[in-house]
């Protein structure tokens, strides 16, 4: 009976480590989505900066996949992030604005990320996933929009669009609203950058042993300008004192970006976890100093420069280190990978215009992931069909670029190629008149605002 008894324990012990090992080979990755907030694709010294080193992010790219033609679905803050988080055009539900005030003839109820949409977050909850946000939400200010009725477990952050980087008050407003936490009573912010690189590492240290979704929403390098002294000493040789704040900004981002790698590196979560990073749109340049050569244009319009934008992904073991990836690719196909790879099945029901990009990566799919991409933002809508581009405009006949030869879009061709321009036109102008109309407007002074912002010179090289 004894031996026996031994007998039996040792096969227990045997099964469960088997099983045991089986769980963690099975496991479901985690995934962190890293966002930056009006960042230039020029300020990363990975894209060329001379004035910012980003060893972090860099690192990303190093370790990971680069994608040279990665997209986001808006050139501001709230439809693309509407777009990253549901895998689907905002203007496909009407969420091609950002959001500001509410406007006359609209319903405030409605001011927010629709709730026919179905997010990331709440996809993945259902799979089993812990799922939190720190950071900027910017999806609506009423109740029913609240990111802990979107999906997330977690969240502490701000529902607005921006934030002091120092100051948080009880009963602030606007950038100085409260930071609202549902885990903790929130601590008094030192400089919210470094808060939330806090939130993050404590997030993915509390959630290690169960699969996670990380949405790591940062403010940085978004208004208002504002960075440590210490940070400001290490660019004095930068005469301009709002590039010399920006470039402070990035500096500091790229520290905790590296905060939350050493963190993930440090709890054995480097082989089952997917890192993301991205900006919400190119920089502003007029307002932030930001440079996103050799891309014409900035933030709020369709040129390059307001919808290109650093893209990587990174996942030890399963992506190539190193890996420059060249086809065009958007911010919509993250949504599709996660859910795919969390064990989600593409049906019917799951509505998604992104792809999953783990295929084409590792060329399991020779095919393009994206043959065209349409926007349309207020004013101007755009299309690209391969290495062709058309934007529309109230004021003047359709531009029309080939990005092969042209990248920084100083070439308009389309009187040099009528009928592709008109072809364009016309496909542009379909997919357009069958979008539904949007729930919310943002105020019409922006509309003059950004169709001056075609007319404008912006720099297509890296300054020294």
């Amino acid at each position: 009976m004894y031996i026996k008894f031994i007998f039996n324990t040792i096969v227990l012990v045997f099964l469960s480590i088997v099983s045991a090992n089986c769980q963690k080979t099975n496991a479901k990755p985690n995934f962190i989505l890293i966002v930056a907030d009006d960042l230039g694709f020029a300020d990363l010294s990975l894209n060329g900066s001379k004035q910012i080193a980003t060893p972090n992010i860099d690192r990303l790219a190093e370790e990971g996949v680069n994608f040279s033609q990665g997209y986001v679905s808006a050139p501001v803050c709230s439809p693309s992030r509407a777009g990253l988080l549901t895998g689907r055009y905002g203007v496909s539900f009407g969420h091609d604005n950002n959001i500001g005030g509410n406007q006359p003839g609209f319903d405030p109820q409605f001011l927010g990320l629709p709730l026919t949409e179905t997010t990331i977050a709440t996809r993945l909850h259902k799979l089993g996933y812990v799922t939190g946000i720190i950071g900027k939400w910017h999806l609506g200010y009423e109740p029913q929009f609240h990111p802990l009725k979107r999906g997330f477990d977690e969240f502490w952050g701000y529902t607005g669009g921006g934030h002091d980087y120092f100051v948080a008050l009880p009963d602030g407003k606007g950038y100085k609203a409260p930071i609202e936490c549902n885990y903790k009573t929130p601590q008094a912010i030192t400089y919210i950058t470094d808060d939330k690189g806090d939130e993050c590492v404590d997030f993915i240290t509390r959630h290690k042993k169960e699969p996670f979704f990380l949405f790591a929403s940062f403010n940085a390098p978004h208004a208002p300008m504002q960075a440590t002294e210490a940070d400001l000493e290490l660019f004095k040789n930068i005469k301009n004192e709002k590039r010399r704040k920006y470039c402070a900004m990035v500096h500091r981002l790229d520290i905790n970006v590296g905060r939350i790698l050493k963190t993930v590196e440090k709890e054995g979560l480097s082989k089952n976890t997917l890192i993301v990073f991205i900006s919400d749109n190119g920089g502003p340049v007029d307002s932030n100093a930001s440079i996103n050569a050799p891309f014409n244009g900035q933030k709020g319009i369709l040129l390059e420069g307001g919808i290109h934008v650093p893209f990587i992904m990174k996942w030890m073991g399963k992506l190539p280190a190193g890996k420059t990836y060249t086809n065009p690719v958007i911010s919509l196909d993250f949504a599709a990978t996660f859910y795919e790879l969390a064990g989600g099945k593409i049906t019917d029901d799951v509505k998604l215009d992104g792809v999953n990009l783990i295929p084409f990566i590792l060329g399991d799919n020779a095919d393009k992931p994206h043959e065209a991409f349409n926007w349309k933002f207020t004013i101007s809508a755009a299309i690209r069909e391969g290495d062709w581009k058309l934007i529309r405009l109230p004021d003047r006949f359709p531009m029309l670029y080939n990005l092969a030869n042209d990248i920084s879009e100083q070439n308009d061709l389309a009187f040099e190629n009528l009928d592709r321009t008109k072809a364009m036109l016309k496909t542009l102008g379909n997919w357009d008149v069958h979008l539904p109309h949007p729930v919310f407007l943002e105020g019409y002074v922006w509309k003059a605002r950004q169709l001056d912002l075609y007319d404008r010179k912006y720099p297509l090289v890296q300054p020294e």
